[in-house]
């Protein structure tokens, strides 16, 4: 576990609560840049150590406001690299949906213009509407994705390998531009990608940029403990955390990694208030403001299954299992049991955070219950999002923040500049270096 914990920014343009863009006091628009640039420099303000935009390649009436028209995020995070100084910047992008090579190239540009901020969710893409926009008949099988995506990351890896640092000479006495014994072809030929390379974009500042995932299959978690960073998780009770986390640096140490490789932020909802009945309050507000038709679209996202047929007032039915979000429908499915509810309060208990846990109460009872999360080795930190734009981000700023560093909980400055420094992660050195000096 980390000594300080670490805090990213869920950054959507309508707040993570279905209704919460109806707010008298919220901003919205998931192209409205000048509130994703305030959002960026307020977390910087905070020092978070990241924010993320999360992503996809299909859209209709049925997605939640925040997600259902947006920038395309490496677009975005090419621009708040620009706005920027110090805070990492981190977005979604498929490896079912996009190609090795544009990808690598992509962000190793971003990691060049951030000075070593750029991070990378690698996701296989959860929904089948995404393959028609790509002259897909089908969407590929669970298992299938994840095949593509450890192929697809090798690839990449590959790619951003192409030049060993201080490739580029520039000897204008000589005239030799680039060092050819420090430019690597990657002619990478595998069941799923066959790319010759090199990268034209030398080796990121990062040497990688931070890989991130949110698997939460078996078969996702071991491809996490094997390549990511950074892995987002979905867990409502703090025994089912403890037990992810465990289990996660379990399978680190089998795929011959440190138990400490990979930080684990599980998401979190902070409706802050003047007091808990305030602040319960607003959560209940919140909720005379959501379409009801809305909020079960969203929840049957999550879950995998539609479920707008089945009765409001009754138990969750039993469902298969779903080859969509199999972390957000294992951890709803998991919390409507525990706590008996029935199919209407879970759709209203996921419309408050969109499937991650809700953290609710005055500014001290928010920073106790993160830290014993914290302390507990639950996770090394956590990814933050509030139900509306932008306030209610201010407040955990203003009020939540100052209380974990006075704690000794959180960073009262940057001691770093790349995302990697922000995070206690080494920067990877180049395999042909590693062989030199073996």
């Amino acid at each position: 576990m980390s000594e300080q914990m670490h805090l990213g920014l869920l950054m959507t343009g309508a707040g993570s609560h279905v209704g919460g863009w109806r707010m008298p006091d919220a901003q919205f628009g998931a192209e409205n840049f000048e509130l994703l640039r305030h959002l960026a420099l307020t977390a910087e303000r905070g020092k978070f150590d990241f924010l993320f935009v999360a992503d996809a390649v299909n859209t209709g009436l049925d997605a939640h406001p925040g997600m259902m028209v947006r920038l395309e995020p490496l677009t975005l995070l090419a621009a708040l690299a620009m706005s920027t100084q110090r805070i990492g910047l981190g977005a979604t992008v498929s490896t079912t949906y996009s190609e090795p090579y544009n990808v690598a190239r992509a962000f190793a540009s971003i990691d060049h213009l951030s000075h070593g901020r750029a991070a990378w969710n690698v996701v296989t893409g959860s929904s089948p509407d995404a393959a028609p926009n790509f002259g897909r008949d089908k969407h590929p099988p669970h298992a299938e994705r994840y095949a593509m995506a450890s192929e697809y990351l090798q690839v990449v890896k590959g790619l951003w390998d192409s030049w060993e640092d201080g490739a580029i000479v520039g000897d204008k006495d000589s005239g030799v531009f680039a060092d050819p014994a420090k430019m690597h072809v990657l002619n990478h030929v595998g069941p799923h990608y066959s790319v010759k390379g090199p990268l034209n974009i030398t080796r990121p500042p990062q040497g990688y940029p931070v890989i991130m995932q949110a698997g939460a299959s078996d078969v996702g978690r071991d491809f996490a403990a094997a390549t990511a960073d950074v892995v987002f998780t979905t867990q409502q009770d703090l025994g089912e955390a403890i037990a992810f986390a465990n289990d996660l640096r379990d399978r680190c140490e089998k795929a011959g990694r440190p138990r400490t490789a990979v930080k684990i932020l599980p998401g979190v909802t902070i409706v802050v208030g003047d007091s808990a009945a305030d602040a319960k309050a607003r959560i209940a507000h919140l909720a005379t403001l959501v379409d009801p038709v809305a909020a079960m679209r969203v929840l049957s996202d999550r879950i995998g299954h539609d479920l707008s047929a089945f009765p409001l007032d009754a138990s969750l039915p039993d469902l298969g299992e779903s080859s969509m979000m199999q972390g957000h429908a294992r951890v709803l499915m998991s919390a409507a049991r525990r706590h008996n509810m029935t199919l209407r309060e879970l759709r209203d208990f996921t419309s408050a955070g969109t499937g991650h846990r809700v953290s609710y109460g005055t500014p001290d009872m928010i920073a106790d219950d993160l830290e014993d999360w914290f302390s507990k080795g639950a996770c090394d930190g956590f990814v933050v999002k509030t139900c509306h734009l932008p306030a209610p981000f201010d407040d955990v700023i203003d009020r939540v923040v100052p209380i974990l560093q006075r704690r000794g909980l959180f960073r009262t400055d940057y001691t770093g500049q790349t995302l990697r420094d922000h995070l206690g992660l080494a920067r990877p050195p180049h395999p042909a270096a590693i062989a030199r000096n073996r």
